[in-house]
């Protein structure tokens, strides 16, 4: 089965200070058909203008992934966190039995933009947890970023999920194996990409596949940044 989340079709929000669009149903937004995907509850792509942002707010039991796009993103938490998180680097919050923390835009003049991702974790009430990594140092066309054992440097979530950075240039390809009865989510960060070579993605555009032995990526006259999701 392979299902296209286009990014026009995607639930939007406009706030004046926050542009944000959804994948999945999330706050007031409600699509019975786009409830998440297996373990992956909630891709928002966010833009938020210059010096704003989403002042201390609590979560509980849910793994939340920030992946920066363009500016800079300046995070504080209750476990004494405080960081500016730039493109390149991935947060990890496990929020566990329960977290507060606020999310700004570190730029006075700048907006940032960012993926924020939520995974439902296997463990619930745990002790939450903070980690960030900077993976832009990578040459490789897939780099493995979050993880449930933190192989390869990777962040280390509470979930059998795999989250991988895909970097292809112009007329390269991948192809990536899914083992037995898994799933896959692709999520295009930038650019384009080709799926089997029949399929053709675009920014925002999201792709699951069930049932798929192997996915295989290309790009041509283009270039293309995506997260791949491996899900049980």
């Amino acid at each position: 089965m392979i299902y296209i989340r286009k990014s026009e079709d995607r639930g939007f929000g406009e706030h004046g200070w926050l542009h944000t669009k959804h994948s999945f149903s999330f706050a007031e937004y409600y699509d019975e058909k786009h409830m998440g995907f297996r373990k992956l509850r909630v891709i928002n792509e966010d833009q938020v203008e210059p010096s704003k942002g989403f002042p201390t707010h609590s979560h509980q039991n849910m793994e939340i992934i920030t992946y920066i796009i363009s500016g800079k993103l300046e995070h504080r938490d209750s476990l004494g966190n405080g960081s500016i998180i730039v493109p390149g680097e991935v947060q990890l919050m496990s929020a566990g039995k329960g977290i507060q923390h606020s999310e700004f835009n570190h730029s006075h003049s700048e907006l940032v933009h960012f993926l924020q991702i939520w995974i439902e974790p296997s463990i619930k009430n745990g002790e939450p947890s903070y980690e960030q990594k900077d993976f832009s140092n990578s040459d490789e066309k897939f780099t493995l970023v979050v993880s449930s054992d933190g192989k390869q440097n990777s962040l280390k979530i509470k979930q059998d999920v795999k989250i991988y950075r895909g970097v292809l240039k112009q007329n390269e390809s991948f192809s990536y194996k899914i083992s037995g009865e898994r799933h896959a989510w692709i999520q295009i960060v930038k650019g384009n990409l080709n799926v089997e070579n029949e399929i053709f993605l675009q920014q925002g555009d999201g792709l699951a596949f069930s049932n798929e032995e192997i996915i295989s990526l290309s790009t041509k006259n283009f270039e293309s940044e995506f997260l791949l999701f491996d899900l049980p």
